[in-house]
């Protein structure tokens, strides 16, 4: 998150809504500290939101998440002012929206923002290209320009030749695509998904989700998704904002919720998470000791007894994976004078970083030494071991986000292979 914390796109500063008559005493009793409830016993006021202050950064998907009526709705509408706030500031690239005259804000929604609903919103007289293209055709965009940019916006979620269909011919997934299609259209900073999915079955609701992480990783909108569905947060969320009565209770990365609950509520919240479904490879692995090629076998058998391991992975000046050497193989070099390229083993099993745990079971269970981890140039990143699988999934702290990239020795425990 470094790059994007560079780079704040919306910043939240104690922003409140009070709903019904009596809000400057409700405000004033917030302010005292004074419960949702007895904010509505003593003035007759519903606290929506509760001072809420944080930032969004350019880029990431900020999920805001909590059951019915803990306020999220309320405030993903406070972003645009389809509902006004009683108080606080709402900043978009340093503009706060709260102060925005009319025109103004009227600009800002066209322009900067769109918005994604729950129940599609398309005009069902209308075909899925005029339905794309209305928010265009409200900004005044010539007829000819917004059906290029309406069909560009098509292809992107893949809809490209159903442009002339009604939206009674397209199945639910379909009809949201068209929904985030319009959103697409005017090529928004920022999209304001509220239960964007939550009307969808569970099959076409993943494949959705899917689909929004694949436009993301090439559009790299500003997105604030707004979800009462846990598994789906932790699936798409870059940081998630959990709600409860109006209030804040925690903001972190989806490990984060889940290894660190900042009080009983979170934990109660998400005692019951699939954590092989959350976390990966880059969370578990831990650093792998290496050496060059040209080393020799002695040097990998004492790198060995020195950490008390049994495999060492062989790389190239660039880091590269090689290969990797196991003890009985490096005595068996030295006892026939043989080059490590001899007997190293270059038939690895090798994973991403971002390779779930539950994708990993049957590499790391099934693989004599270590699983490698590797990115995108083959360069080797850490290793995986059975001990560390087996200790995050229960919960276990010490075995999560432990790899240090320093290239200062470490203190290396015994493998548990």
């Amino acid at each position: 998150m470094d790059t994007k914390e560079s780079s704040v796109k919306i910043s939240v500063r104690k922003v409140s809504k009070i709903f019904g008559k009596n809000t400057k005493k409700a405000v004033q009793l917030l302010n005292e500290g004074k419960s949702k409830q007895e904010i509505l016993k003593k003035a007759g006021a519903t606290v929506g939101v509760n001072q809420a202050s944080f930032d969004i950064y350019q880029g990431e998907i900020f999920v805001i998440m909590g059951l019915s009526g803990s306020g999220k709705s309320t405030l993903v509408r406070m972003f645009n002012r389809l509902i006004e706030p009683t108080s606080g500031q709402v900043l978009i690239d340093g503009q706060n929206i709260v102060e925005m005259k009319k025109d103004a804000l009227r600009n800002v929604r066209r322009k900067k923002m769109s918005m994604v609903f729950q129940r599609f919103a398309l005009f069902p007289h209308r075909t899925v290209l005029a339905n794309t293209e209305y928010g265009l055709e409200i900004q005044g965009i010539e007829k000819d320009k917004r059906k290029e940019l309406a069909l560009e916006a098509l292809n992107l979620v893949g809809l490209a030749g159903y442009e002339h269909q009604y939206p009674s011919q397209l199945s639910g997934g379909m009809q949201q695509r068209v929904g985030l299609a319009r959103a697409l259209a005017n090529d928004p900073d920022i999209l304001l998904m509220d239960e964007a999915f939550s009307a969808l079955d569970p099959l076409i609701r993943k494949d959705m989700q899917d689909e929004l992480l694949d436009l993301q990783s090439s559009m790299e909108k500003t997105i604030i998704f707004i979800t009462h569905d846990l598994d789906e947060a932790l699936r798409i969320g870059d940081r998630i904002a959990l709600m409860k009565d109006g209030n804040i209770v925690q903001i972190g990365t989806p490990e984060e919720i889940l290894m660190n609950p900042s009080n009983d509520y979170v934990e109660r919240f998400v005692e019951d998470v699939d954590l092989s479904k959350v976390l990966t490879a880059g969370h578990v692995m831990k650093r792998a000791e290496i050496i060059y090629l040209d080393k020799g076998a002695r040097l990998a058998l004492k790198t060995m007894k020195d950490n008390q391991i049994s495999t060492v992975y062989i790389v190239d000046k660039q880091k590269r994976l090689i290969g990797a050497v196991t003890a009985d193989n490096a005595k068996k070099a030295i006892e026939e004078n043989l080059s490590l390229d001899k007997v190293m083993s270059q038939q690895l099993v090798t994973v991403k970083q971002e390779t779930l745990l539950v994708d990993l079971f049957e590499d790391v269970s099934g693989a004599a030494i270590p699983v490698a981890v590797v990115d995108d140039e083959n360069k080797l990143k850490g290793i995986v071991i059975k001990g560390a699988v087996i200790g995050a999934l229960a919960g276990n702290e010490t075995y999560i986000n432990s790899f240090q990239t320093s290239e200062k020795p470490l203190e290396v425990k015994k493998e548990v292979l």
